[in-house]
């Protein structure tokens, strides 16, 4: 399985909502709180382009946000992304 990373605010109803697709799924994910942390907000937002959160990194590449996850599921190839499927 892909290692998966999602970076996180505490309040974020969009990062609940990626966090539940992926726990759907069975994922296992390291999750990176930068609520209150501006150093790791910072490495998000060098890594992902993106300021917004979630911002999810799958075995170190960037995947997208929330919006990106679930239109991935919608077509399809999400699991394949993920590494789920062969």
């Amino acid at each position: 399985m892909a290692d998966v990373v999602i970076y996180t605010t505490a309040f974020c109803p969009y990062c609940h909502r990626a966090k539940s697709l992926l726990k759907s799924k069975s994922v296992d994910f390291t999750e990176i709180d930068v609520t209150m942390n501006s150093s790791k907000r910072r490495e998000m937002t060098s890594l992902s382009g993106s300021t917004s959160v979630p911002q999810i990194f799958v075995d170190g590449a960037h995947l997208g946000d929330c919006d990106a996850i679930h239109r991935f599921d919608h077509q399809g190839t999400l699991d394949q992304k993920l590494g789920l499927s062969a």
